[in-house]
């Protein structure tokens, strides 16, 4: 039986051709190119970035994404209003000569492809391919059809996932990558399977499909499921499928049985013609069986890349102290033996790196010995952001009896989502009344990569208040764990598997509503964190260590990599321990 560590090369055990297709709608590529909107998208890029380290034969295809997602202001009462995101491919990528077409609402859609490589630890390079329509010889609308990550309507956003699906799978094979595993990282990739299986049918939609058909399909593409909230599988009605992918398509896709309460349901279809799917956290994996249980669905816990995420200082310390946690991150269990003031030293540099930001940004200086608590995500009504508020007399004393809170928030709400534009000011209006000398709470604008990396590395405490069970994973938390940074958590997504109660940090306790989880909030403040904090900055490092040694040593994306390539991509090889899934692989 072979075994290999996680940050080993996968290179030289794999299949010797072939390659593995990443799709995905949004990527976080690189902090200056705005092709992400949050944790979908950060998950992609921290996703290639540790295939890239692992030596994985992987491409990944997306879309440009010309005007990004949005860059977001915060006015002094938090109304949240939106700027477009405009960036240049040219200053990131290279444009490739291979051109394709789609069929879209009755037009022909040319499509060309951007190739930004991006390069591993040992120099090996995953090409990430971003679809762009923004061509001359396009209309003016389909010109535009990727230009915003997540904008428009539903109209808008089915003829994207025809771009990217349909026109991903043809891009490929336009551009001579041999493939053979398709990835689809959520379901807005779930049309490649239709131009995969018109494909072998030969190039339409006529035809009457075969269950071989369907079974050679099936033996190249594998699903990741990424929410419990059902509006974020997306759906169609059986009017737009119609008009858009066109009569012939749609009622194939109803043969096939991809309409659910006779919408066309992108998860459903994904499922149907996947030998392989996952939820992205053991408890994630339970709920999506229970919303599809005709399926079977496994679960694979999401990561962190963390050579992204960990700190400067932090690196610094654990280069200085486990040099080998770069090629192999189980190295990092040895993070229970550093010293507790180098701990203390690379934290507090991260803090002040973080303070000194908030300074730069909203001209507020905090106080680097205060406990610090952060709590940033995408603003949606289910992460409860202002659970924190429940009782704000409590908040006041529990500031006063540690000498001094301050609570840093950050998060954009979609521009559609009114409810999560109300919870932003909600949160800034009690932020106003409750600001004192003791107690300071400051809501950062405009949300992104770098500012995530310093939050996550600088608060003392990482809070997280879902609405169970509708966290699907969660991996703010986990960056904050490879810093060191404790988790205050509802037990939900990722923190059921990370959470050992004052050693990776506290659970919130379940309660029957909002109140008395919010109790179980202050309980643990006043009980367990503000105790610790007082007792002295030794046995906080104490606590810091335990939390990088047992969470930073699996919450990371080389473990997670190494799970897919074993469980998804290539079941059965010998890098697994078995043989390989020989009719999987088959040309």
């Amino acid at each position: 039986m072979q075994s290999f560590s996680p940050n080993t090369s996968l290179t030289h055990s794999l299949p010797a051709t072939g390659h593995v297709a990443y799709f995905s709608m949004e990527i976080a590529i690189h902090p200056s190119m705005p092709t992400y909107s949050g944790g979908l998208g950060v998950l992609a890029g921290d996703t290639l970035r540790s295939a890239a380290d692992l030596e994985l034969p992987l491409v990944a295809f997306t879309l440009a994404h010309h005007k990004g997602y949005f860059h977001q202001h915060l006015d002094s009462t938090g109304q949240q209003t939106e700027d477009v995101q405009p960036w240049n491919p040219e200053e990131f990528c290279t444009e490739e000569p291979e051109q394709i077409a789609v069929w879209v609402e009755g037009r022909t859609v040319t499509v060309r492809a951007w190739r930004y490589d991006l390069v591993g630890c040992t120099g090996h390079t995953i090409p990430i391919y971003l679809l762009d329509t923004d061509l001359e010889v396009n209309t003016g609308w389909d010109r535009g059809l990727t230009d915003h990550l997540y904008g428009g309507d539903t109209n808008y956003r089915l003829q994207q996932e025809i771009v990217l699906g349909m026109g991903g799978v043809r891009m490929a094979a336009a551009l001579g990558i041999d493939v053979n595993v398709y990835h689809m990282n959520e379901g807005h990739a779930a049309l490649l399977t239709l131009a995969l299986l018109e494909g072998q049918m030969g190039g339409g939609p006529q035809g009457v499909v075969t269950e071989s058909d369907v079974a050679l399909v099936r033996k190249q593409c594998v699903f990741t499921t990424h929410t419990p909230v059902p509006a974020g599988h997306d759906r169609f009605s059986a009017e737009q499928a119609g008009r858009i992918l066109g009569s012939e398509r749609t009622a194939k896709l109803e043969e096939l049985g991809a309409f659910k309460d006779g919408l066309l349901n992108m998860t459903l279809l994904a499922l149907r013609f996947s030998r392989y799917a996952n939820g992205v956290a053991l408890q994630h994996g339970k709920v999506s069986r229970e919303m599809f249980p005709e399926f079977a669905i496994d679960s694979i816990t999401n990561g962190v890349h963390g050579p992204t995420w960990i700190s400067a200082p932090v690196q610094q310390m654990l280069d200085e102290h486990i040099p080998a946690w770069r090629r192999d991150h189980l190295y990092l269990r040895n993070a229970i033996d550093i010293p507790a003031n180098a701990v203390i030293e690379a934290h507090s540099h991260a803090k002040e790196e973080l303070l000194a930001a908030v300074a730069a940004r909203t001209g507020l200086v905090l106080n680097p010995r205060m406990l610090t608590l952060g709590f940033a995500r995408r603003v949606a009504t289910y992460k409860r952001a202002n659970l924190l508020f429940t009782e704000p007399e409590r908040l006041v004393e529990i500031a006063k009896a540690v000498g001094g809170l301050q609570i840093l928030y950050a998060g954009k709400a979609h521009p559609q989502d009114e409810p999560g534009k109300a919870l932003i000011r909600e949160v800034v209006e009690r932020a106003a009344t409750l600001d004192s000398d003791t107690l300071q709470i400051v809501y950062l604008e405009n949300y992104a990569w770098d500012l995530g990396a310093l939050l996550t590395s600088g608060v003392d405490v990482w809070v997280n208040t879902p609405k169970r069970p509708y966290e699907a994973s969660g991996t703010s938390g986990m960056k904050a764990a490879m810093n060191g940074v404790p988790s205050l958590s509802i037990l939900d997504g990722w923190w059921i598997e990370g959470w050992i109660e004052g050693v990776t940090g506290w659970a919130i306790e379940d309660g029957a509503n909002d109140a008395e989880e919010a109790a179980s909030l202050y309980g643990k403040l006043e009980k367990a964190v503000v105790p610790l904090y007082l007792s002295g900055p030794e046995k906080w490092a104490g606590l810091m260590k335990t939390t990088m040694a047992i969470n930073g040593t699996f919450f990371n994306t080389n473990r997670m990599v190494q799970q897919y390539a074993r469980n998804a991509y290539y079941p059965g090889h010998p890098v697994t321990g078995a043989r390989v899934a020989e009719e999987a692989f088959a040309d």
